[in-house]
């Protein structure tokens, strides 16, 4: 049936780091009156136990390297949904509009006059604190270098070259597919002895992380058994002083 006399609605609403607990007080209200829910596979599943007993939870994930829910399928769900029930949330792990397609996905539903409402997460970077690293230090890092691992075409981001000019702390979402290329990239610009860091699922009970020099992460990883969804940290903030860290 379509839905005619109410307005329509898309709440896109990144779901953090990992830990259920650090969504935001606007997520958890919106979540607790959903009609729908579209979720994918970094959004803790425990968040739609918020849900209300008849709303209906799909699946939408993009498994890492796998199978996944085409980005044209989940446009024509939000549309289809939105039309039926009067309202969707799209709940995306982290924080939609950093590495995600939130905002592909709010174009698309305006589009189809459907308004929109954009709900922040915490992305997943800034979970790097539960293992002691800062992401600036007034110190020896005056920003940050956020850049995908892997671009659209599968390549490494060529943006790396110009951040390892700097002493801004780099971070690398979906890095662990170009591991071996992060390390030579650092190599052949004699930066190798860069101090880094392996961190997976920090928010989470079963986080894993490792820390060492730039040149040495895919041995690190290896050895760690740290696989995606994981985040590549590179800068002296990774190794500061124990004196820092207990202070």
């Amino acid at each position: 049936m379509i839905r005619t006399d109410t307005k329509l609605e898309l709440y896109v609403i990144g779901a953090g780091p990992g830990d259920p607990e650090l969504i935001t007080m606007k997520a958890y209200k919106v979540l607790q009156q959903a009609r729908v829910v579209l979720y994918d596979n970094l959004a803790n599943q425990q968040l739609l136990d918020l849900v209300p007993k008849d709303c209906e939870k799909v699946y939408v994930g993009k498994q890492p390297y796998g199978e996944y829910t085409p980005q044209e399928t989940i446009h024509e769900l939000i549309k289809q949904f939105a039309f039926k029930k009067g309202s969707v949330v799209r709940l995306k792990g982290g924080d939609p509009f950093i590495f995600g397609r939130g905002f592909e996905e709010i174009i698309y539903a305006r589009e189809h006059g459907i308004t929109t409402h954009y709900i922040p997460g915490i992305t997943s970077m800034q979970a790097s604190g539960f293992e002691d690293i800062p992401l600036t230090h007034r110190t020896m890092s005056e920003g940050v270098w956020m850049i995908t691992g892997t671009k659209k075409d599968g390549s490494l981001s060529a943006d790396l070259r110009l951040a390892m000019q700097s002493n801004a702390t780099v971070v690398i979402y979906m890095g662990m597919k170009q591991i071996e290329s992060v390390a030579d990239t650092y190599i052949k610009e004699n930066r190798g002895d860069t101090p880094a860091a392996i961190i997976q699922h920090a928010s989470l009970p079963h986080k894993k992380s490792a820390r060492g020099l730039v040149k040495d992460l895919p041995a690190l990883a290896k050895e760690q058994q740290l696989t995606y969804p994981a985040l590549i940290i590179i800068g002296q903030v990774t190794a500061l002083p124990q004196q820092y860290l207990s202070a």
